[in-house]
């Protein structure tokens, strides 16, 4: 037989080519059943209950077209099913990664259609690993938090019971990434958890509720029959507790506020924030500002108008508005540099530092060091609340909290001293063992404590003694008033200056850009305090 003879022979003997279409198909035919969620009538009963489901989510949250999933195979299969993909159950958390305005992000949303968002082992999994996913890649993570409870069903399919305990490294990211969680859906237990552990967080209006344990629980533990919104409703946690930063009205609002939080943020502490173009003027001078504090300090002012005539335009973003009210924190920028910013509202204990207000400062304060904002101090802090209430709440330990905070920063600081510094709480205004820029309007006053309570108790008898108390009293006050000027202390160099209050952002927009020029990324010694 010939060579070439041979060779057909050869050939035609030869299997055909073993090909892996079927399982192709499969495959695909399990990604399509995944984008199912947990089958139409359990998204139709998401719906009903007013929420969102999982995918509407990430589409309205990410970049168009941006999402890249992460194990979107986990789940379960009756392999034995003839029908491609017909018995596939997905996981009920998605992951994976997109983009919010063309940054990268790492997301872990869950998925409540399915199984009614019980947890299981591989839901644990794939949340354990974006979130080591964030970490090792250096972006931010974003949590959308709708789950039940721990179950007993899973106790009984493995056969014993653990130790409680979290299994994924949550303290350490928090030193790391920014980290943003959103209650949209019940999160108790670990749920909670997922929430309160976090840079930022916020909890969607009527649909989210945070709490340690259910009703069912508290029903038969602490004999207390309340319904999970009044266990655990926005009212409950972004109205009064602080364990959630911020109230949004719905699931828009909230990916919205989540949005934003990050826009003015590196991606991870191995980067410094980012300067966005701005048509603000950093010379801008407003005339409102002249007039913003009255001569009595009996009377309150609107502290926020300050904030926005000296920050850019529309770039104030404000952080726990509803819980420790004293208190103002956020973030802004100023000639385009993001800064963060604390303050007073004096239509609150007068601006007094309370335990909330105290918590809320230390956190925040912790955060921009973390992420290395500056920070902008706009002063008017007559001291800790006192009274039999705040005594026993431990405000005075609390206060020391925000002290010890403001000193362990090494973040730059420029402290505006517009109206109060009293006591300990006005001791908080800024580092006392490092560089401390610190300025005063003519309305600034301070000291150990106010001259009012002050001449009450130092001049007691002497009022009680006058013939006209409240004019011996009117008298005394008018008296320690004067030698409270700040120009006083400014002839001292006990402040820096003492400015037009119109020149406020032009001062500002000229040490921020300073400031920057001083920053260093990297892993702060010291993390955030949860």
């Amino acid at each position: 037989m010939r060579a070439e003879e041979q060779s057909e022979v050869l050939l035609s003997q030869t299997p055909a080519p073993v090909s892996w279409e079927h399982e192709v198909q499969e495959i695909e035919a399990r990604r399509k059943r995944a984008l199912r969620m947990g089958g139409e009538q359990a998204v139709e009963r998401q719906h009903a209950k007013g929420k969102w489901d999982v995918r509407k989510r990430l589409y309205n949250l990410l970049d168009a077209g941006s999402f890249e999933e992460i194990g979107g195979l986990t789940g379960v299969a009756d392999e034995s099913q003839g029908e491609l993909g017909s018995s596939f159950i997905p996981s009920n958390v998605v992951t994976g990664i997109g983009q919010i305005n063309a940054r990268d992000v790492a997301v872990a949303a869950d998925d409540y259609t399915v199984g009614h968002g019980t947890p299981n082992e591989a839901s644990s999994a794939k949340r354990t690993h974006i979130e080591e996913l964030a970490s090792e890649l250096r972006m931010p993570l974003i949590r959308i938090v709708d789950m039940a409870g721990a179950s007993l069903k899973s106790i009984e399919d493995r056969g014993y019971t653990m130790l409680p305990g979290a299994k994924w490294d949550w303290l350490s990211i928090l030193s790391q990434v920014p980290v943003v969680s959103i209650a949209s859906g019940p999160s108790p237990g670990l749920g909670a958890w997922r929430v309160a552990a976090s840079h930022f967080s916020v909890q969607v209006k009527g649909i989210g509720q945070v709490f340690a344990a259910g009703p069912p629980i508290v029903a038969a533990g602490m004999n207390q029959i309340l319904t999970a919104e009044e266990l655990g409703g926005s009212d409950v946690h972004a109205g009064h507790s602080g364990v959630v930063d911020n109230l949004a009205m719905d699931e828009a609002d909230a990916l919205q506020q989540a949005q934003r939080f990050l826009s003015y943020l590196p991606p991870s502490v191995h980067d410094l924030p980012s300067r966005l173009s701005t048509l603000d003027d950093p010379n801008r001078r407003e005339d409102s500002l002249l007039t913003a504090i009255p001569r009595n300090v009996r009377k309150v002012y609107n502290s926020r108008r300050i904030f926005n005539a000296v920050f850019d335009q529309d770039s104030v973003f404000e952080i726990g508005r509803n819980w420790g009210r004293s208190s103002v924190v956020g973030f802004a920028r100023l000639d385009g540099y993001p800064v963060g910013f604390i303050g007073n509202d004096p239509k609150f204990y007068g601006g007094g530092m309370d335990d909330a207000a105290a918590e809320k400062l230390t956190r925040h304060i912790d955060l921009c060091d973390t992420f290395h904002l500056p920070v902008v101090n706009l002063a008017d802090q007559p001291g800790t609340l006192i009274g039999l209430e705040a005594e026993k709440r431990g405000t005075i330990r609390r206060g020391l909290r925000v002290l010890a905070a403001v000193e362990q920063a090494s973040i730059p600081w420029y402290t505006v001293v517009v109206r109060r510094l009293f006591g300990v709480g006005g001791a908080a205004y800024g580092p006392s063992r490092r560089l401390d820029n610190r300025i005063a309007w003519p309305s600034a006053r301070w000291g150990p404590m106010p001259i009012e309570g002050g001449v009450d108790a130092l001049y007691k008898s002497d009022i009680e003694q006058a013939v006209d108390p409240d004019a011996r009293r009117r008298e005394l006050e008018e008296q320690f008033a004067a030698l409270g000027s700040p120009l006083r202390t400014a002839e001292r160099f006990g402040i820096n200056d003492v400015i037009d209050p119109r020149d406020t952002r032009p001062i500002l927009c000229r040490w921020v850009r300073r400031a920057y020029g001083t920053l260093e990324a990297g892993v702060r010694e010291r993390t955030v305090r949860p």
